[in-house]
């Protein structure tokens, strides 16, 4: 009964606040910005968050801007993207390359998943964080028009042990802060100008 109990609380406290952090209990954000953090990891994991790999590029009405996936549909050449929707000098498509033109080969990775023809996908199956439903495809979506989600921090991406293709974290150090981006082969790093 007590069980039962502390989960109707953390699901009551989850919906309430629709705050989630991974990891631990604190997360990372100091406590008087919580109230724009949608989705945070714990300090000191040398984790990343690992973005799904695709061997075809979702498209139509589910497709929004700020879906990043690995590219997987040539997995001797994968790359990391974000759909931005502009369609112009750096993409005929709308999705933007975040690994810098560089590539990664991922096969031994792909042979991990399943293959398609034995796959059985429901639409409807994801993880919905900030609302009670989302008419948005994705596998994890974050619902909200005023918080954000953290990326896990580390001090250099040399502390993180034998990363994923498609890990993402956020070096969280003086003077390199910085989005970094593995594909499979490099990390990629993005900085604010």
């Amino acid at each position: 009964m007590k069980q039962l109990f502390s989960i109707i609380s953390i699901a009551l406290y989850n919906t309430a606040y629709s705050q989630v952090i991974i990891g631990n209990t604190t997360g990372t954000v100091p406590a008087a910005q919580k109230t724009s953090v949608l989705l945070e990891f714990a300090a000191g994991q040398n984790k990343g968050i690992i973005l799904p790999y695709l061997r075809t590029l979702p498209s139509g009405s589910g497709l929004v801007e700020g879906t990043i996936i690995v590219d997987a549909r040539d997995a001797n050449n994968a790359k990391v993207k974000y759909y931005n929707g502009i369609i112009g000098l750096q993409s005929s498509d709308g999705w933007f390359d975040l690994s810098n033109g560089n590539t990664a080969d991922i096969s031994s990775a792909m042979a991990t998943q399943p293959a398609i023809a034995t796959v059985t996908e429901d639409a409807m199956a994801k993880v919905i964080i900030g609302a009670n439903s989302s008419v948005v495809d994705g596998i994890m979506v974050l619902e909200s028009d005023t918080k954000a989600m953290v990326l896990p921090m580390v001090n250099s991406t040399d502390d993180v042990m034998d990363p994923a293709p498609g890990m993402m974290v956020y070096i969280n150090k003086e003077g390199a802060k910085r989005l970094a981006i593995y594909n499979g082969a490099a990390w990629t790093f993005w900085k604010a100008q």
